[in-house]
């Protein structure tokens, strides 16, 4: 690759690592599902995650095993489902081609649109002063970013804002997927931290928060209208356009304990 510069400096030649993209291929109980552009990393949490997102299944111990296996022109995504699962999601399956930015690809009708139940339980106070410490070290965790500049991250924070979980991707939804993964097959309690992500703030992804249970998701540019609709539809707290500087909160400010910044 080279290097041009706007001021008239002569062309330079340069190297810079790129991240992998590369379609895969998610299959249950042998019948192909879905195709997702996405980092090949991961791909344990992503299929765990995935799969609790889209529905299709409820529990991690629904999921009997996992194997990636290459294909001619991408990778495969076996998932094995435990009977009666696997039966449920035969009865309502739908093919779905994703790309990196879509999170609707083969929606047939709108009655398809996801809706996740609203989760249970007491929803943890986020000091303020967590929001802005998860920040910096977010963008600190992100090995893979720091080197391309092109993956999105998701993050699991604890409460007081230290980042105990990352994932990457070159896709949002896959990133948050996979992050929603690891923290499954690891039994973290929803209600001991918040999630955090680098990307745009759209319904999907406070959709992917809410069925994994979390109360607060926090995100570097602003929600859409039906990211909102739904964040207050599922009492997820909303937080966007999370700067250096402070944060806008959409929704859920009695939640963010602020009162220990303003005081």
């Amino acid at each position: 690759m080279t290097v041009v510069s706007f001021d008239k400096q002569p062309p330079v030649p340069a190297t810079r690592a790129v991240p992998g993209e590369v379609p895969v291929n998610l299959i249950y109980g042998g019948i192909p599902f879905a195709v997702m552009m996405a980092t090949p990393s991961d791909l344990e949490d992503f299929a765990v995650g995935f799969s609790l997102t889209e529905d299709i299944i409820q529990k991690v111990g629904e999921i009997r095993g996992i194997r990636i296996e290459i294909a001619e022109q991408g990778l495969r995504l076996a998932i094995d489902l435990v009977p009666e699962r696997l039966r449920e999601h035969l009865a309502r399956r739908r093919v779905l081609s994703g790309r990196t930015g879509c999170g609707l690809c083969g929606i047939e009708d709108l009655a398809a649109l996801p809706r996740a139940r609203p989760p249970v339980g007491l929803a943890p106070e986020i000091p303020l002063a967590s929001l802005r410490t998860s920040l910096p070290l977010l963008e600190g965790a992100q090995s893979l970013n720091a080197l391309t500049r092109a993956v999105h991250g998701a993050a699991w924070a604890g409460l007081d804002g230290s980042i105990m979980t990352v994932r990457e991707d070159v896709g949002r939804h896959n990133a948050l997927d996979k992050l929603i993964g690891a923290l499954c097959r690891n039994s973290t309690d929803p209600s001991s931290g918040f999630i955090v992500v680098t990307s745009r703030c759209s319904f999907e992804l406070v959709e992917k928060v809410a069925a994994f249970g979390a109360r607060t998701l926090v995100a570097n540019s602003a929600p859409t209208s039906l990211a909102l609709e739904r964040a207050r539809r599922l009492d997820i707290a909303l937080v966007g356009i999370a700067r250096d500087d402070g944060v806008t909160v959409f929704h859920g400010l009695e939640r963010i304990r602020t009162q220990d910044v303003l005081a």
